[in-house]
């Protein structure tokens, strides 16, 4: 497989797999979401020697046309293009029917028109809702917890209906939280260190006792290429997530550290998911992903869950990068 299209690539997972594909050796056509300011959302940032490499299609996922017409040509597809914030899946939860499950609808039907060789869809842990039993396998119950989670359990359920039909070549990659440069502050861990960054010695949360496990950026990627280009990946469901789980109150704390920081946390009450909705508990099994892979995470563990915070930290202190962001509201 030498043409690759990502969907979603604009975004903050998508561009750094889009670079990272480029480095590979891979040519990729980049799905960006259509807007008459001409932006290419995350990419804009990329290095331009790698985005120069690029063919970059402006379209929407919702669009069948569009679809097709940019995976004409391409031997695989990474989708990724998704509505992924759950406090605005309980605004608009219509929006994220249409672009999570008609979206996916539109890709996986565009594969079997066009006989492409691979499809790798992008489901999430929050499928599994709060963890009924840990580490989560790929075998956990699934609940939707929220619009959001309900979306994304029916757009996993529309591509793997397709291989099942079909013999489509689909592949779903369930992450778990990933984090990183670019994340976009309806996140956690961009909302504490953009607080602190910018000089807050009291910072806003939501609810801190719930539990996640937190994958950092380059370990999904890895995992994304490693699906892609893997035979044993089709027909399958594979966790890629640390197998290392850590609350929300102690990631805040740790931040505060590595950032040489003391900070107070206060409860925001429009933060807190309703009571049924918060998913209390996330930790991956892993094992799947390194029977069927190979693939484990550089930044697995505590101490590599520092690592990727300092890393992350740096990248946001810089004012071009922290400017991005507007950390006295809250980003739904």
């Amino acid at each position: 497989m030498k043409n690759i299209l990502v969907t979603g690539a604009d975004g903050f997972i998508g561009s750094h797999l889009t670079e990272a594909l480029v480095r590979d050796g891979y040519h990729v056509r980049a799905f960006t979401l259509y807007n008459s300011f001409n932006s290419w959302g995350w990419l804009d940032r990329c290095d331009p020697k790698i985005l120069k490499e690029v063919d970059v299609f402006c379209g929407d996922v919702r669009d069948f046309n569009g679809v097709k017409t940019a995976m004409n040509g391409c031997d695989a597809v990474l989708h990724l293009a998704a509505l992924i914030a759950i406090p605005f899946s309980y605004h608009s939860p219509a929006t994220y029917i249409d672009t999570n499950i008609t979206g996916t609808l539109n890709i996986v039907q565009a594969a079997k028109d066009l006989n492409i060789e691979k499809i790798v869809h992008t489901s999430t842990s929050e499928v599994y809702g709060s963890a009924m039993f840990v580490p989560i396998t790929e075998e956990h119950p699934l609940q939707g917890q929220s619009p959001y989670s309900a979306s994304k359990i029916g757009a996993d359920q529309i591509a793997l209906s397709f291989f099942r039909s079909f013999d489509t070549p689909i592949a779903v990659i369930r992450p778990f939280n990933t984090y990183g440069p670019r994340q976009s502050a309806r996140a956690v861990i961009p909302t504490i260190i953009t607080q602190l960054a910018n000089g807050a010695d009291r910072i806003k949360l939501g609810s801190l006792t719930p539990t996640r496990d937190f994958n950092y950026i380059s370990d999904t990627v890895n995992g994304f290429i490693k699906i892609m280009e893997s035979k044993n990946s089709i027909g399958e469901i594979i966790n890629v997530g640390s197998g290392f789980e850590i609350s929300i109150g102690d990631t805040a704390n740790l931040i505060a550290e590595c950032m040489g920081v003391k900070v107070k946390i206060e409860t925001d009450s429009q933060r807190l998911r309703p009571e049924n909705s918060e998913v209390d508990r996330l930790m991956a099994d892993r094992s799947k992903a390194k029977l069927l892979l190979g693939w484990t995470p550089e930044y697995g563990s505590l101490e590599g869950f520092k690592k990727g915070l300092c890393e992350t930290i740096e990248w946001f202190k810089e004012p071009i990068n922290l400017t991005a962001y507007k950390s006295h509201i809250y980003n739904i």
